[in-house]
């Protein structure tokens, strides 16, 4: 955990807001690494979900998981995640955004409130999960899946790549 306080951070859009989280996330992370961990690579992201031109990150309470779940349903919304890769032997890093629609299903209001009182929704972006309860109300996604579970390896392989690092070599 990187005890970045997601709440001090202001940003004019989601993108930039993910990107500034996943940045503070990571610089966080390579603070605490001793000499020993020199050459490292820290990985920080952060999610939201952008629904209605507003950014939703994890809801407060559960009755907010449980509005949100009743506005968002037959909807559609576009869940961001901010990617950045420190290499703590160079200093250098590499930052992008990745962005996955998602179109939601029409759960019952009595499926929101099960799934709501499961504490799944209060602990996540947009307050939904595609690998775990909230799955089931998840019509679709058009694009990179594991973007909406926190990590695209693609964008993660191209910024790997912006510091001359293959992935390959991280198979050993």
């Amino acid at each position: 955990m990187s005890g970045v306080d997601e709440d001090d951070v202001e940003a004019h859009d989601v993108n930039e807001l993910t990107l500034l989280l996943a940045e503070r996330k990571a610089q966080a992370v390579a603070a605490t690494l001793e000499d020993t961990a020199a050459g490292a690579l820290v990985i920080g992201c952060d999610s939201m979900l952008e629904f209605k031109a507003q950014g939703f990150g994890k809801p407060p309470s559960a009755a907010e998981a449980a509005e949100r779940w009743r506005t968002m349903r037959n909807r559609t919304g576009t869940l961001v995640t901010g990617h950045c890769v420190i290499d703590t032997g160079s200093g250098r890093r590499a930052t992008a955004a990745a962005r996955t629609v998602v179109h939601f299903g029409d759960p019952t209001d009595a499926e929101i409130d099960a799934l709501v009182r499961t504490g799944e929704p209060l602990r996540v972006a947009g307050a939904f999960t595609i690998d775990g309860f909230a799955a089931p109300f998840v019509d679709s996604i058009e694009g990179d899946h594991g973007n909406v579970i926190g990590l695209s390896l693609p964008l993660l392989r191209r910024l790997l790549g912006e510091l001359d690092v293959e992935v390959t070599s991280l198979w050993a």
